[in-house]
């Protein structure tokens, strides 16, 4: 689905403050009247300045205002990813970097009006909260009326994983608002009971709300709440959330540390996608099956904007640690399963767009698929013309490599296939390069010395 020229984003009509449009390829955000009050106080009072200056809130540009709109340009983000996207430290520090928000905003005479894990992304390295208009004066003795969407959008899904692994994240995707406090308690083990920050805000939490779930009328009293207690709520959120680890075995996340072949060849592969690369000269890049970014960081020096994605949610993590650890703004990893990529959620499935229209918005000029295709091919049972398609969506130039019948991996793979091997004879270097001559051009093709890879680089001819 294309972006019309002038077209107001799918999600805006929940927010009765402004929304967002698409101004000629420019995102741009109107404010309403209602919120007049509200954005004058944050502007003349700094408090935008501050948060955009110590890098937690989008920096915008006012480019009109009126008395029936202001409309404010924010700095454009490359690509955006959800959080059903997320490794788990990518999701812990958005978690942290939304507390932080709201500790801040309260110290202003401010509240962060609603804590909806779709408000913050992640740009140039970092978590960015993007929703300028989620901030309203606070009340005294009024508690933090995002409290119940921080614990079904953040906190529950992080505690859930801790117990249960990252395909909890997954959940993410059909539970839009949040996964459901009643779902999160029953999901937990006991014992978490005996935790005061797990009792208190996780399952006094549905205990209560299962208590008032006929107020119909709303007629229950608001509790009061000093700001004390709210900032010691808030404390306690972030040290429970700083500190959670997670041990979870995974396939690929030590990928590199088992391949099946030597440090030459490992090399060589390098310096042959180094070489292809360089006279592309591309601006935007993604490298799909990624794992650690290995092979996208011996490039990162040459490409302003790389995203590299990978199913395994320890190798992202690892891959974003990384990044973060090396100051690399121009890094973006995140996850995703090529043989399920997310799809549209929300209202009319458009509130949030699928990653195969944010890929072919992204307009990469190369997608890299290097020790990708043989998974796709005879774990996920994908003809080679299907998997052709898939990248012809959002790709120009295509490095894809393809590890023959005499791979390691390949042979791994086939005897696992039993009594259907005989299923996928198909898989040959000619019938590769006959499907994906469907839709891309053959320009280079190559074998990555010291192994049974080789290594093609196709132009998309559509």
């Amino acid at each position: 689905m294309t972006k019309k020229a002038n077209s107001t984003h799918e999600a805006s009509f929940r927010d009765p403050s402004g929304y967002i449009f698409h101004d000629n390829g420019i995102l741009r955000r109107v404010i309403h009247p209602i919120y007049f009050p509200q954005y004058s106080k944050l502007k003349e009072s700094g408090f935008f300045k501050t948060l955009i200056s110590k890098g937690l809130l989008i920096s915008h540009e006012e480019t009109s205002a009126s008395e029936e709109k202001i409309i404010i340009t924010p700095e454009k983000i490359p690509f955006i990813t959800n959080p059903y996207e997320w490794s788990f430290d990518q999701f812990k520090h958005a978690a942290l970097h939304t507390l932080k928000i709201q500790k801040f905003a309260l110290s202003k005479g401010f509240i962060l009006k609603d804590a909806s894990a779709y408000n913050v992304t992640f740009h140039k390295g970092a978590p960015i909260f993007i929703d300028t208009l989620s901030f309203d004066f606070y009340e005294e003795n009024t508690p933090w009326r995002a409290y119940k969407q921080f614990i079904t959008h953040f906190f529950g899904p992080l505690v859930l994983v801790k117990y249960h692994g990252t395909e909890v994240f997954k959940m993410l995707q059909t539970h839009i608002d949040g996964i459901p406090v009643s779902l999160i308690a029953s999901m937990l083990p006991s014992k978490t009971k005996l935790s005061s920050t797990l009792y208190t805000n996780i399952h006094l939490l549905a205990k209560m709300e299962s208590k008032h779930s006929e107020d119909y009328k709303a007629e229950t009293k608001v509790a009061k709440l000093s700001l004390k207690a709210q900032n010691n709520i808030i404390d306690s959120l972030y040290d429970y959330i700083k500190n959670l680890t997670l041990k979870e075995d995974s396939e690929w996340g030590n990928y590199y540390t088992k391949t099946n072949y030597e440090a030459a060849a490992f090399e060589a592969k390098k310096a042959l996608i180094k070489e292809w690369i360089s006279p592309l000269k591309p601006q935007k890049l993604i490298d799909v099956g990624g794992n650690d970014g290995t092979f996208a960081r011996a490039i990162l020096d040459q490409v302003p904007q790389v995203i590299v994605t990978d199913i395994d949610n320890k190798a992202v993590g690892l891959n974003y640690l990384q990044s973060r650890k090396n100051k690399e703004t121009n890094m973006l990893p995140f996850v995703c399963d090529v043989l399920q990529p997310a799809p549209g959620i929300g209202f009319n499935n458009t509130e949030r767009t699928s990653l195969i229209e944010r890929l072919h918005e992204f307009e990469p000029d190369v997608t890299m698929a290097l020790a990708l295709i043989h998974h796709i091919t005879l774990s996920g049972n994908v003809p080679f013309e299907k998997s052709a398609a898939f990248f012809a969506k959002f790709s120009n130039q295509l490095i894809i490599e393809f590890p023959t019948r005499e791979d390691s991996w390949v042979e791994s793979l086939l005897v696992r296939k039993r009594e259907f091997i005989n299923h996928f004879d198909f898989y040959n270097e000619v019938n590769f390069e006959a499907g994906y001559k469907k839709y891309f051009s053959l320009e280079k093709k190559s074998i990555i010395s010291g192994t049974k890879r080789i290594l093609y680089l196709f132009k998309n001819i559509s």
